[in-house]
C-alpha cells in the first residue's frame, strides 16, 4: 500500500455489491482464487477480474499466483481498523451472504492450495 487507508478511500472501495460479496467471502475464507469467486457469485471471469484488481489497487486485496492459478487473500498491511470492519460486517450478514457462500461450498474440483513451508 503506498497511501495510508482513509475511511473515505475503504467505503468508496467497498460501495459496490459485487466487491463487497467478494471482500466478505475473502474475510470468511482466507484466501481464494478468481474460479471460485467467479463460481460463488455466479458472475463471468471477466467481471469479478475487474472488480478484484479495483481492491487490489485500493490496498484492500494482495494476490499471489500458483501456477495457473491466482489467489486473493486481504492484504497483509490493512490496518486493524479495516479488519474489524470486515469481521463485524461479515458476522452481521451472514444470512445475506448464505447463497453466495453455498454456491463456493458446492463448487466441483476447487484448486487446491499448496502446503506453504515454514
Amino acid at each position: 500500500m503506498s497511501e495510508p487507508l482513509t475511511p473515505t478511500s475503504v467505503f468508496k472501495c467497498l460501495a459496490d455489491d459485487t466487491r463487497v460479496r467478494l471482500m466478505l467471502l475473502v474475510t470468511g475464507e482466507g484466501e481464494l482464487c478468481v474460479c471460485e469467486l467467479t463460481c460463488a457469485l455466479g458472475e463471468s471471469q471477466p467481471k469479478i477480474s475487474r472488480h478484484l484488481a479495483q481492491l487490489r489497487t485500493c490496498g484492500l486485496l494482495a494476490d499471489r499466483r500458483q501456477g495457473q492459478w491466482v489467489y486473493y487473500r486481504l492484504h497483509p498491511d490493512l490496518p486493524e481498523w479495516v479488519l474489524g470492519v470486515l469481521r463485524t460486517t461479515l458476522e452481521a450478514n451472514r444470512d445475506w451472504l448464505t447463497p453466495v457462500a453455498q454456491r463456493l461450498q458446492c463448487m466441483d474440483d476447487r484448486p487446491e492450495r499448496a502446503v506453504s513451508c515454514c
